[in-house]
C-alpha cells in the first residue's frame, strides 16, 4: 500500500508540474545576484502597487470624441441652405438677433430723444431768460451724474464739486440779480 501512494504521488506530481503557470521575469524585476535579501512582500508592494486595474473604464475622451462624430455631422446637415437657395437654420437663427439688435437699436434711440426732450423742457422752465437770447450752459446737466451711485469702484467718476460750485455761484448771483430788479421795479 505504501508502494501504491508512492507511486500514485509521484505522477501527480508529474501531472500538476505542466499546469503550474511559471512567472514572467522582466528586465525591471531583476535586480542583480546579490539583491535577493528583501522579502516578498516588500517586493510585491515596491513594484506592482501602480498596477491598473483589469476593469478599466472608457476615459473622457472616449465620450467627447464619438460623441463630437454626430454633433458634426448634424452641424454640417443643419449648415447646408435649403431647397431653392432657402436660407439654413442658422442663417435664420442670426437674423432673428440682428432683428432684435436693430429693436435694441431704435428703442434706445427713442429713450435718448426722450431724455434730451426732457433736458430742453428742463431749460424752459429754469432758463427762460438765457433762453430769449439764445444761449445757455448746457444742454443736458445730468450727463455728469449719468447712472447709479451704487457698486461703483472709486476712481471711476472725476470729482464734481468744483463744477458744481462754479454753477451754485452762478445761480447765487442770478437769484440776486433778480431781487435787485424786483427791488428796483417795486
Amino acid at each position: 500500500m505504501s508502494s501504491f501512494r508512492l507511486g500514485a504521488s509521484r505522477v501527480a506530481r508529474q501531472v500538476r508540474a505542466p499546469c503550474v503557470r511559471t512567472t514572467r521575469r522582466y528586465a525591471s524585476d531583476s535586480h542583480g545576484p546579490a539583491d535577493h535579501t528583501h522579502s516578498t512582500a516588500s517586493h510585491g508592494e515596491h513594484h506592482h502597487a501602480n498596477a491598473a486595474d483589469a476593469t478599466e473604464e472608457l476615459g473622457t475622451a472616449f465620450y467627447v470624441i464619438f460623441g463630437a462624430i454626430p454633433a458634426f455631422g448634424a452641424l454640417y446637415y443643419f449648415s447646408r441652405p435649403g431647397k431653392d437657395g432657402q436660407p439654413n437654420s442658422f442663417t435664420k437663427w442670426l437674423q432673428k438677433w440682428e432683428e432684435h439688435q436693430e429693436a435694441l437699436a431704435d428703442k434706445n434711440a427713442l429713450v435718448t430723444a426722450a431724455l434730451e426732450q426732457a433736458a430742453h423742457d428742463k431749460h424752459l422752465f429754469y432758463y427762460v431768460d438765457q433762453l430769449r437770447s439764445g444761449h445757455y450752459e448746457m444742454k443736458y446737466p445730468e450727463v455728469f451724474q449719468h447712472g447709479s451711485a451704487r457698486n461703483v469702484p472709486a476712481g471711476t467718476y472725476i470729482p464734481l464739486d468744483k463744477v458744481v460750485e462754479v454753477y451754485r455761484k452762478q445761480h447765487l448771483d442770478e437769484e440776486e440779480r433778480k431781487a435787485k430788479k424786483l427791488v428796483a421795479t417795486n
